[in-house]
């Protein structure tokens, strides 16, 4: 029996990209719509998948007339945690990229979902690269222990750092002890070396032309080795939002980071 998906936010550029994804994939459809701007007009028009027989629903409530089992968010940081709780609420397994998200907040998603019994599931990247990069620096800090960050996104971009760049820092603080790095004597400008977690500096650059990118440099005596990845387009990230889709019915609780669902060895 296929998946039954609910797409919130479905009238962005990311949405339509996961309608679309959804739609193609194997043993799963999109049966439910939400997105307040477009309610009202055929899902078919928005997205422009041809066939699709769903009308947008202006709320999560609306949507559930169609009996959805995992609800796909991509939408703003500025709803994302009411809508992931809504879901949750709703019964739905949830799926969501969005960024954002305090500890706080997410410790808010954790207990709701332990609460209900269900699962909800989080990646601030589904691109496989990137899961890999994260994966790669990891194993790299271990014997190249100074590192910095730089992520790159569209001028549009709401939050920063990126996710991506907050759970790379993450995944290498909890695999290394790294060392405190020395402090600038004198900055000139403020926010000149970026932001700290911990010893790990993050850059964050917003311009157009770019859609996610990250790269982390380490440095060693007379060597530098840098890890990058680029997303060209929202096709990238696809191929991790349908594993997600299916892995999200298997899991209890709630579950941060693709690399979970990933046979990396």
């Amino acid at each position: 029996m296929a998946i039954r998906v609910l797409v919130s936010g479905a009238g962005g550029k990311m949405g339509c990209e996961v309608v679309r994804a959804v739609n193609g994939a194997e043993g799963m459809e999109v049966v439910a719509a939400v997105d307040p701007g477009f309610a009202g007009q055929p899902l078919e028009a928005v997205c422009g998948v041809p066939g699709l027989d769903v009308t947008m629903a202006a709320t999560l409530e609306e949507g559930m007339a169609a009996d959805p089992e995992v609800m796909v968010d991509f939408t703003a940081p500025g709803v994302v945690k009411q809508n992931v709780l809504t879901g949750i609420d709703l019964g739905m397994r949830v799926v969501w990229g969005t960024t954002g998200l305090t500890p706080d907040e997410m410790e808010e998603v954790r207990r709701a979902v332990e609460a209900k019994g269900t699962a909800a599931f989080h990646a601030p990247n589904f691109a496989i690269g990137a899961v890999l990069l994260m994966v790669l620096s990891q194993k790299v800090a271990r014997h190249m222990p100074a590192l910095e960050i730089i992520e790159m996104h569209g001028e549009m971009k709401k939050d920063a750092p990126s996710g991506t760049a907050v759970r790379t820092a993450e995944m290498i603080l909890e695999a290394s002890e790294l060392p405190d790095r020395p402090e600038t004597e004198k900055v000139m400008v403020e926010g000149a070396r970026g932001g700290a977690m911990g010893p790990v500096r993050i850059h964050s650059l917003r311009l157009p032309g770019y859609v996610a990118h990250q790269e982390v440099i380490f440095g060693g005596w007379g060597q530098t080795l840098t890890i990058r990845h680029d997303s060209m387009n929202r096709e990238s990230f696809m191929p991790g939002v349908v594993l997600a889709v299916r892995k999200v019915r298997e899991i209890i609780g709630l579950v941060v980071g693709l690399e979970h669902f990933l046979d990396l060895g």
